[in-house]
């Protein structure tokens, strides 16, 4: 993405102070998201990035991660799997629990979302603490597949969250 393309983006992420809880700034992507130029560019920076890398399967993050994850995969020609919150898929899961900013949470994806050796886009809007992401990296390889990589609109560097990633490349097209 171009620099000056990067810069409109950050402009169209409205910053939140002292939300969910006084001392946070949360970095709301809905105005970007409804912002059709906005929108455009984020899916086609991560359809450009991903395009012809053989992978199999985009993996979603609940539940921000589904509105990129869908349509990367459906761009690049991969399907997609939703890693959702405990108890929301109906079939036999594998679950991770992991720390979040505020407490603890648990994701989940069905026993047969990847074949072995299948080659797993890790998608979300937003790289943190790095809790989320982690979980879903165990999750993949928990099911034998590989992740290719993690990608997310949003990083916030001084969060240290590529640090509980343990040398998976990720790509992250804002950083703050």
């Amino acid at each position: 993405m171009e620099k000056l393309e990067m810069e409109r983006l950050k402009e169209l992420i409205r910053s939140i102070p002292d939300f969910p809880e006084k001392g946070v700034m949360f970095r709301d992507i809905t105005t970007a998201l409804k912002d059709k130029q906005g929108l455009h560019a984020i899916i086609d920076d991560f359809t450009n990035r991903y395009t012809d890398k053989g992978i199999d399967y985009v993996l979603g993050a609940d539940a921000r991660g589904f509105i990129f994850g869908a349509a990367i995969a459906y761009n690049i020609g991969a399907g997609f799997v939703p890693a959702r919150k405990i108890g929301k898929l109906p079939g036999e899961t594998a679950r991770v629990e992991y720390d979040l900013e505020y407490g603890t949470n648990t994701i989940e994806v069905h026993n047969d979302a990847f074949e072995k050796g299948a080659n797993v886009l890790i998608v979300d809007d937003l790289l943190a603490t790095g809790g989320t992401a982690a979980a879903m990296v165990k999750l993949v390889e928990m099911l034998g597949a590989d992740v290719y990589e993690l990608a997310f609109l949003i990083e916030l560097e001084d969060l240290n969250g590529r640090d509980l990633l343990d040398g998976h490349s990720v790509y992250s097209i804002l950083k703050y």
